[in-house]
């Protein structure tokens, strides 16, 4: 009798843009729930614009949002970055790092806000950042290790 062999399985790779879709729905979702448990720690739900003297109301829904938003435009950096660099993993790490950081700018530098509101809504960028930029990193050098052979290094 012969050996029984499982079929062979063609294993693709996820596309980078729908990686980014994906790691930005789990951001956004955990987003808006750090924003409801802020909520309900009594976090004033106010903040005005960077510089401004009024402060506008935080509703609920409004992490989820905000993530999904910056979102669109991250998941196209990252497509970007998977068709043109050398080396995305790298290029999508050290970039998004960056734009993270700069990001805590404008909650920072928002006017007629309290402090604890300040912070709670730059740890809602560091949260999103915290789930993304991760998952997509690994996507990426997963990406570049398959499609790089050992005649090509």
């Amino acid at each position: 009798m012969d050996r029984l062999t499982a079929p062979a399985i063609k294993v693709t790779a996820r596309p980078v843009w729908l990686t980014s879709a994906l790691a930005l729905l789990v951001a956004a979702v955990a987003t808006e729930i750090y924003g409801l448990v802020a909520r309900a720690a009594g976090i004033p739900m106010a903040a005005g614009n960077p510089g401004g003297d009024v402060a506008t109301s935080i509703t609920v829904g409004m992490f989820a949002m905000a993530t999904a938003l910056v979102g669109i435009v991250a998941t196209i950096l990252a497509a970007s970055i998977a068709r043109y660099a050398r080396n995305p993993a790298v290029i999508y790490l050290r970039t998004t790092l960056v734009l993270a950081a700069v990001s805590c700018a404008a909650p920072l530098s928002a006017g007629d806000t309290a402090v604890s509101t300040k912070l709670m809504l730059c740890g809602g960028h560091v949260i999103a950042a915290a789930i993304v930029i991760p998952i997509v990193t690994r996507q990426l050098r997963t990406m570049t290790s398959s499609t790089s052979s050992p005649s090509s290094r």
